[in-house]
């Protein structure tokens, strides 16, 4: 559904991207897209999250 990351240059495709400015502003920027969207956030471990629907 979307990516946040503070690596844009990691991200490939056609998936949203959003834009941290460090760690702790991607974890929350994630969380709430996740809650809103009533979706699941997944940590690719390379600075990327992706929020995903089961």
């Amino acid at each position: 559904m979307a990516a946040v990351t503070i690596v844009p240059d990691n991200i490939q495709g056609d998936v949203p991207i959003i834009i941290a400015k460090d760690e702790d502003d991607r974890e929350k920027l994630a969380g709430h897209i996740a809650n809103v969207l009533q979706s699941t956030v997944h940590d690719l471990g390379n600075g990327t999250y992706i929020i995903v629907q089961h």
